[in-house]
């Protein structure tokens, strides 16, 4: 435990940057993982709209610096690739 009052600011307010930055990276794994079950299912239409969300949370995740943008291409690279293979 910080015996310093900054030290102890600083616990506390990295704290509540990790349960943002938890938040950004969860709600990107989630929209990628419910676009994959409606490309698994079939549904055009609801994969469209679920790949417009997971683009827009991948985004998100790179522009406040959770992921790398390699990265967040190369997901939106796979997901948009999945939509076009659809039947």
């Amino acid at each position: 435990m910080p015996n310093i009052k900054s030290a102890k600011k600083r616990m506390r307010s990295n704290a509540k940057k990790a349960d943002v930055n938890v938040l950004i990276t969860a709600s990107m794994k989630t929209a990628i993982k419910k676009f994959e079950k409606e490309v698994k299912e079939g549904n055009k239409e609801a994969a469209s709209n679920n790949l417009n969300i997971a683009i827009q949370r991948v985004d998100k995740a790179m522009s406040s610096g959770k992921i790398h943008k390699n990265k967040a291409a190369r997901l939106k690279s796979r997901l948009t690739k999945m939509k076009n293979e659809m039947k």
